[in-house]
């Protein structure tokens, strides 16, 4: 063997080496990613976030909703569902996410009627008339007209959606979105562990799951 070949066959047998290493270290790199985003669940739920069902619930499902968004209006009544399943023992967390055109009035909408406590009346108005102020191509009415009957004080609400404090919560959520890496909405969160494979029987199957270990 001359020279020239040994040289060669050792820089084969290095890079042989590196590979093997890259392809042992990969896993890795992806336990680690996940570890360290469950390790950081207490970020997912910030003092400003709203709340439904028993605030000391031992299960708490987080999810990033866009009030715009078509999906997350097809998985409310699963979510519902969910905690009327386990009452006791689930929260829901609501953050927003605010990736369409119309969703940041919206949410200004919904946090202005939380200083009045009607969010959830107004929550639900929102989703049921979704087609009409948030139409995805055609021209959209005002959200703001479209509260007959939640109990809402509009005229206060509309002066309060633009305090400060507001626009606090759409930051925060906002910067959080990108610490979570929250690319679509509903994006679901459970007990800080993400619905790795997006559907409703799979976020059925991991709540379930932490209740029974409960």
């Amino acid at each position: 063997m001359n020279r020239r070949s040994f040289i060669a066959q050792i820089g084969i047998a290095i890079l042989g080496i590196f590979i093997f290493g890259m392809y042992l270290y990969q896993p890795l790199v992806k336990k680690m990613g996940k570890v360290a985003q469950v390790a950081n669940a207490a970020d997912l739920v910030r003092d400003h976030s709203p709340i439904f069902g028993p605030k000391d619930a031992p299960v708490t499902l987080v999810e990033f909703f866009d009030p715009a968004c078509e999906s997350c209006r097809a998985f409310h009544p699963i979510v519902k569902d969910i905690m009327a399943t386990y009452p006791d023992e689930v929260r829901v967390v609501l953050r927003y996410a605010a990736f369409h055109p119309p969703s940041e009035e919206a949410v200004r909408l919904l946090e202005a009627a939380r200083l009045q406590e009607r969010l959830e009346p107004v929550l639900e108005r929102l989703l049921e008339t979704q087609p009409r102020w948030a139409p995805h191509g055609r021209t959209p009415e005002s959200v703001w007209n479209l509260l007959d009957g939640t109990g809402l004080n509009v005229e206060q609400a509309q002066r309060e959606s633009l305090m400060p404090h507001i626009v606090g919560v759409l930051n925060q959520d906002a910067a959080d979105i990108e610490l979570f890496g929250v690319k679509r909405t509903p994006t679901f969160f459970v007990n800080g562990i993400p619905l790795e494979s997006f559907g409703a029987d799979q976020l059925r199957a991991l709540v379930r799951s932490e209740v029974e270990a409960l």
